[in-house]
């Protein structure tokens, strides 16, 4: 499991090791036919930041060899903000004074049935609260039976599962998984989720391993910018990306880097990170890795997706709601963050387009499964 693994790594020798990184170290990561892990740390560090350019140069690159000109788009459905934890920083904390919902099969399909009216989505990402009483996997199971008439493509954000409860979905629609180990720092992650499934460490960073034994078909991964050092998390996002590629070489992956944004519970940022350090992160991942998906969320504001979208970022969602029913059933009421991009689907299809972006729609066919 990546638990033991990750023990290997020292976070402060690791922070020690990428503020060490020279402008020479970054020269020569940029120019790597094969880069590797210190390479990565040279091309997040401070020594990267005067070669921005350069670094966007090879992102774009290397995204045009392997994605072409294209972006695939998806959209999120909350289906329940009911949660037994108490993430410090996240709207649906179960200490938060706020209506909890959980969607009935007949809303679950009125909410597909609204999204299908926004656009031609084919790719749907469900998202849940932490509940298993009420959202467990008899219910995660439903829904995806119910959303599978209207989406090729399902992927799931809920609590971490058992093997056998993964794979079990799999046979119910089930493509990906999408999970945020938030962050790494295993010192300091029960300061941020300190009661509930989410404060066990261990469960939650092995979820990953689990996801590659029930062979689902791609894992997205991602730490949440502002609780702890930036460059480290991601680093040691980077270790655990390389693990998972050796061990679960037949699933596809995915990346993401949330900013922190605004929530119920009116959590500050530790760490404020920048538009041009978040570039940065984009360039330097997928010089790191050529072939991993990198998604762009609602939570960045459409000036900085339209940039991004030519210069390394794979996916994007639009026309998000964060609030479960929030396209149909409870429209404008208890969203988990605020997003940014509050563009039509049509409107961000356009603006890419104009800047000589092919919009995907559909990438996956049920035929497939």
């Amino acid at each position: 499991m990546f638990s033991e693994e990750l023990e290997k790594y020292d976070w402060e020798a690791t922070t020690a090791a990428i503020a060490a990184k020279t402008a020479a170290d970054v020269e020569r990561a940029i120019a790597a036919s094969r880069p590797g892990i210190d390479d990565f740390m040279a091309l997040i560090s401070p020594a990267a930041a005067p070669y921005l350019e350069a670094m966007a140069r090879r992102s774009r690159e290397l995204t045009r060899q392997r994605f072409g000109k294209t972006m695939s788009m998806y959209i999120p459905l909350y289906i329940t903000n009911s949660c037994t934890n108490s993430c410090v920083y996240c709207g649906f904390n179960r200490h938060n004074k706020m209506p909890r919902v959980v969607l009935t099969a007949q809303e679950i399909e009125n909410e597909c049935k609204a999204i299908r009216r926004l656009g031609p989505f084919e790719n749907l990402l469900l998202v849940t609260g932490e509940n298993p009483r009420v959202a467990g996997v008899e219910y995660l199971e439903e829904a995806l039976r119910v959303c599978r008439p209207y989406f090729n493509n399902l992927t799931i954000e809920v609590m971490p599962l058992k093997a056998e409860e993964y794979e079990r979905l799999t046979h119910s629609g089930l493509n990906g998984v999408v999970c945020f180990q938030e962050t790494y720092r295993r010192e300091n992650y029960k300061k941020y989720h300190p009661a509930g499934m989410k404060s066990n460490f261990e469960w939650r960073v092995n979820a990953f391993d689990r996801m590659g034994q029930a062979g689902v078909h791609k894992i997205g991964m991602g730490v949440l910018i502002g609780l702890e050092d930036w460059r480290t998390d991601v680093t040691m996002m980077a270790r655990h990306l390389l693990y998972l590629r050796k061990h679960y070489w037949r699933t596809r992956y995915s990346v993401n880097f949330p900013r922190m944004r605004p929530s119920e519970g009116h959590f500050q940022p530790n760490v404020v990170m920048s538009d041009r350090e978040l570039a940065q992160l984009t360039f330097a991942f997928r010089i790191f890795d050529r072939d991993i998906d990198i998604s762009v969320s609602t939570r960045e504001s459409p000036v900085f997706r339209n940039n991004i979208a030519t210069l390394g970022a794979t996916s994007m969602s639009a026309g998000s709601k964060t609030e479960p029913g929030g396209y149909y059933t409870y429209p404008q009421a208890l969203e988990q963050f605020a997003v940014s991009d509050e563009r039509t689907p049509a409107q961000v299809e356009a603006d890419l387009r104009r800047a000589g972006v092919e919009v995907v729609w559909k990438d996956w066919d049920k035929i497939f499964d």
